[in-house]
């Protein structure tokens, strides 16, 4: 499974879906890693302005504030290469960077895994 990290730019909390002028596409991109966690890939996000010591110490995220500044921000890597900057990707978008597929995703979250898959629980999203 593949490894997503999300650099965000400075804000008040670590989602930025807090105070009085939240951004509704920061609701909806916290709600789509909470769905990516669920679906069993690794989802980290770091804020500059509560942890710059993870925007430091990562060669690739260091490099592109230094080359672009913080206009490159957010960034998100997958495997630690660059595969966004400067936008919030949507769900479908996730969806590709993390390998999964939405169906195999949603049938995956069912209570009985038998039923997904065709009955085939090891051969699909359910293994």
């Amino acid at each position: 499974m593949k490894k997503i990290e999300i650099y965000d730019p400075s804000m008040c909390c670590s989602t930025g879906a807090c105070g009085a002028d939240v951004d509704p596409k920061l609701i909806q991109f916290a709600s789509d890693l909470a769905w990516l966690k669920q679906q069993g890939v690794s989802v980290e996000r770091f804020n500059l302005a509560q942890q710059p010591a993870a925007f430091a110490t990562n060669p690739v995220v260091s490099e592109a504030l230094k080359t672009q500044g913080n206009e490159s921000l957010p960034l998100v890597l997958v495997d630690g290469a660059i595969a966004t900057r400067s936008i919030y990707p949507n769900r479908e978008q996730l969806v590709v960077l993390a390998g999964v597929t939405e169906d195999s995703a949603e049938c995956c979250g069912e209570a009985d895994k038998a039923d997904c898959c065709g009955g085939e629980e090891s051969s699909c999203c359910c293994g």
